[in-house]
């Protein structure tokens, strides 16, 4: 059964008159066309007995049909009404929807509310999202490949970015070489903004990076990803420029032992919260359980981040083909940050990763 005949079974089993999908990546994920609307219109609507069709960006119609894509595509023009055209198309079928199944945790409302506007009071009572979630959950070997690839990517802009490093210079030109060594070599589109953060700057997990210059005997901290073929590979490391302190070392010896211990022990049958209390014993243990600020890891594949968390209070049991990343972090305001992170894919006795760069504290400069 194709992914698309598994989403038409689910639209029947749960009497739904269509389902609605309008998240880029699920569409890409089932259908293999890539794109990121913007603010334009881009959906893919399956029935439970007739034939799905795309509906999307008149300039995207024809790279839709390149891809393969074997049945209807619906463009539209940016002076035109797309929600009375998906209606046309709807009505076309022979369907005046009273149950739409959709991904309800993507879907605007204003943008809900104007679908339900071109039909007769439908109601918006299924969500399809958890299917979609366990259906992307185990990649294929081909999915796995990609990762492999894309990781691959990343361990090169390590070195490249780490070379990078030099007091006096800042955050955003190693970010700049990095990325400019990877377009050099194809590797055009990165998963999520590079980021690469100095000394105490390093304490703010969802910091950006920005033009806070290099010091001597500070760690710096990277974490970024590069997309290959629709997939993308995430991972972090920390350096250090010249000699740490010796609470600095400290941080990162116990970071890497909580990372090292989780990931060693990724295997079938472990749930998703054992898994995050290995690691956060460990760094609780050392008396820095209050400066690990988020969850262990998150899901990954197609997006940076997918189902499932990797967390507290998430009984998910681990098998073979999840994906997911293992990144403990201590981030202590005003002192430093440190986050060592691979993603790995669990096996049927353990886990591999796509990154594999170093672990052991670098010293650059």
């Amino acid at each position: 059964m194709t992914k698309l005949e598994q989403i038409q079974q689910w639209t029947a089993q749960h009497h739904a008159s269509m389902t609605y999908l309008s998240n880029p990546k699920t569409i890409q994920y089932l259908t293999g066309f890539g794109s990121d609307p913007i603010e334009r219109v881009l959906a893919l609507v399956i029935f439970p007995d007739q034939d799905p069709f795309i509906f999307a960006p008149a300039l995207e119609v024809e790279v839709i049909k390149a891809t393969g894509w074997q049945f209807p595509v619906i463009g539209y023009l940016d002076h035109e009404n797309p929600w009375a055209m998906i209606a046309d198309q709807v009505k076309q079928r022979h369907v005046n929807p009273d149950h739409i199944a959709l991904e309800k945790g993507q879907l605007q409302v204003a943008r809900m509310e104007a679908l339900a506007a071109q039909f007769s009071a439908p109601h918006f009572d299924l969500d399809i999202t958890s299917f979609i979630e366990h259906m992307r959950l185990i990649k294929s070997a081909e999915e796995i490949k990609k990762l492999e690839i894309a990781g691959k990517w990343d361990d090169f802009a390590f070195e490249h970015g780490f070379a990078a490093v030099k007091a006096g210079k800042t955050e955003q030109s190693a970010v700049a070489e990095l990325q400019y060594a990877l377009m050099k070599e194809g590797i055009m589109e990165m998963s999520f903004g590079s980021l690469v953060q100095a000394g105490a700057h390093a304490a703010e997990p969802h910091g950006a990076t920005n033009a806070t210059k290099f010091e001597n005997n500070e760690l710096v901290l990277f974490d970024l990803g590069t997309v290959y073929d629709g997939y993308i590979s995430d991972a972090s490391r920390t350096v250090a420029l010249g000699t740490p302190t010796a609470k600095e070392k400290e941080i990162y010896d116990v970071c890497l032992e909580a990372q090292l211990t989780a990931q060693a022990a990724v295997k079938p049958g472990l749930t998703a919260a054992e898994l995050d209390k290995i690691a956060r014993d460990i760094i609780t243990k050392a008396g820095y359980g209050e400066y690990f600020i988020h969850r262990l890891g998150h899901g990954m594949g197609m997006s940076d981040h997918e189902f499932p968390s990797i967390m507290a209070g998430n009984d998910l049991v681990l098998e073979p083909g999840m994906c997911f990343s293992i990144e403990p972090g201590i981030y202590i305001p005003g002192v430093a940050g440190v986050r060592i992170e691979d993603c790995v894919h669990v096996t049927e006795d353990g886990s591999l990763p796509f990154t594999h760069t170093s672990k052991e504290l670098t010293y650059v400069g």
